[in-house]
């Protein structure tokens, strides 16, 4: 179920003095089961980007598109967009709000016409799929969690709902490493499994190792786009937008200025430390 968007644009407050255009005909075809990391500076365009794919906002000029259809056509079932398109946004743990876990997951499948059994099996596999012991926490409220705890019980809301297609604003902002990396690795299982993922992220470490094309945008524009090797590989031109390379990245770039041989595509942690090993064996 591919998204796509064709010469999409969108402008804040039109024929205002707060007139602002957050994004200036973009074009963007993500592919089924593709993984992919989106980047830019704060005010670019990310977070519009997002909400206009979920159809929270809709395009000044434009279309979007999913599996074809234009989901901002009159005649386009919402309700479809809702059943296969999941959205995460920059800390969710502040929209808990039910008297128990369960309700709070369960909340999202209320109109999806699953029996109550159908729908007590999807909460428990996602609060499972967050870590969490099903019976241990269903009756809890979920506002006595941590921090991490409830940014989990938010998403496993989300999850709960099987969407096809999973979109996510800064998911891993304020997570303890251990929670980060538990999460990365949820995504890279669902993935595998064939959801398509959407992910905004200013981690270049984290893109870099787990997803698989990097998209960049620019004052509302896209500015580069392709795997991530090849956008991740060419160091000067991500310093000379502002964007960072990651921690892999830099630590390849001083390695080659100071004449060590390491390819130049060289952006996961593994790659690095398998071709640091292979030039000074044990």
């Amino acid at each position: 179920m591919p998204i796509e968007l064709r010469g999409v644009s969108y402008t804040y407050a039109p024929g205002t003095v707060y007139e602002s255009r957050a994004l200036d005909g973009l074009s963007l075809r993500v592919r089924d089961g593709e993984f992919v990391g989106v980047m830019g500076r704060t005010g670019c365009g990310k977070s519009t980007l997002i909400q206009l794919i979920a159809g929270l906002l809709k395009p000044s000029a434009g279309q979007i598109l999913l599996d074809g259809e234009d989901i901002n056509d009159k005649h386009y079932d919402r309700d479809t967009l809702r059943r296969k398109i999941g959205v995460v946004f920059q800390f969710p743990e502040i929209q808990l709000f039910e008297t128990t876990v369960a309700r709070d997951v369960a909340f999202g499948l209320r109109h999806f016409g699953w029996t109550v059994e159908e729908k007590n099996a999807a909460v428990r596999e996602a609060l499972e799929r967050l870590g969490f012991d099903y019976e241990a926490v269903c009756d809890k409220s979920p506002l006595g969690f941590s921090g991490g705890e409830k940014r989990r019980l938010a998403i496993a809301g989300v999850l709960a709902a099987r969407p096809e297609i999973l979109i996510l604003d800064e998911p891993v902002a304020g997570l303890d490493p251990l929670g980060r990396d538990a999460f990365l690795q949820l995504l890279d299982e669902l993935n595998r499994a064939g959801t398509t993922i959407l992910m905004i992220s200013h981690s270049a470490d984290a893109l870099a190792e787990h997803a698989q094309r990097i998209v960049i945008l620019k004052d509302g524009q896209l500015l580069r786009d392709g795997p991530t090797e090849e956008v991740f590989s060419d160091h000067a031109a991500l310093k000379a937008d502002g964007i960072g390379a990651g921690q892999v990245r830099e630590t390849v770039e001083l390695l080659r200025q100071r004449g060590v041989d390491i390819p130049a595509d060289t952006v996961r942690y593994e790659q690095l430390l398998s071709a640091v090993c292979g030039r000074w064996p044990r």
